[in-house]
């Protein structure tokens, strides 16, 4: 399908990933760059537009003087076109990223674009052609990393949910399984994770899965918060077992 072919492209050529460890490759061979070379190239990919030279130098070394930050900036750059690669715009005294450049955070978010979009047929879709595993650029402790760090989890955590519903609803329960484990693997803490997938096991008939994976839910919350599950998830499973009032929780606490 042609959102597919735009997304997702099969042509080697210059690949930026930002999930589980910086990587760019050209034409899958490995780039190895500078640090500051680094920062700057996934900085740029996270903003996604054109930005002043002096915002991102102030940016990317926060705790040095404006001088030096310039400079560093301008170090950063020239390693960069030693390259010739073509990885940044320059025009205006503005840097952006080149559109040559296939980003997996930014193709990631084409694709929970699409499947948030209810008009979308997410049966072109394959749990093996998305970013599920891993964080944002795991040891980087900047701001900016940090705030983009959530901000990813939190797309992946919609995008699979969403995924896991809709698939659900069309009949692919083993796809659905595997997005709704996805998204608790990354957040068991996340009571809709934990709703979605076991309305997963409950439509393709294992209640047994959905009474398991309820309690894992009820146990993770009442031991790292305190909290009970809500009646939302609570009233999915109550009544799978024999008892006076299918509105009472379905397990004893021993």
């Amino acid at each position: 399908m042609p959102s597919r072919d735009r997304t997702r492209p099969d042509k080697p050529g210059l690949r930026l990933t930002l999930f589980n460890a910086f990587g760019l490759s050209r034409d899958e061979v490995e780039v190895h760059l500078s640090d500051e070379a680094q920062h700057l190239l996934a900085y740029l990919a996270v903003q996604q537009r054109a930005l002043p030279r002096a915002y991102v130098a102030g940016i990317l070394w926060p705790d040095v003087p404006d001088g030096r930050a310039s400079g560093n900036l301008r170090s950063a750059l020239w390693r960069l076109r030693r390259l010739s690669l073509d990885l940044v715009l320059s025009p205006r005294e503005c840097l952006s990223l080149s559109a040559n450049v296939k980003v997996d955070i930014r193709i990631n978010e084409t694709i929970a674009r699409q499947v948030l979009d209810p008009a979308t047929n997410v049966n072109q879709f394959r749990m093996n052609e998305l970013a599920c595993a891993g964080e944002f650029l795991p040891g980087w402790c900047q701001d900016w990393v940090l705030i983009e760090r959530e901000r990813q989890r939190q797309i992946r955590l919609h995008m699979l949910e969403a995924l896991c519903e809709r698939w659900t609803g069309g009949g692919r329960f083993a796809d659905a399984v595997m997005a709704g484990l996805a998204a608790v693997a990354i957040e068991p803490l996340r009571e809709t994770a934990h709703r979605v997938l076991i309305k997963a096991y409950l439509a393709e008939g294992n209640p047994g899965e959905a009474v398991r994976q309820y309690r894992r839910c009820r146990d993770v919350l009442r031991e790292e918060l305190r909290l009970e599950p809500s009646a939302q998830i609570t009233t999915l499973v109550c009544g799978l077992w024999p008892g006076p009032s299918e509105t009472q929780p379905p397990f004893q606490i021993v």
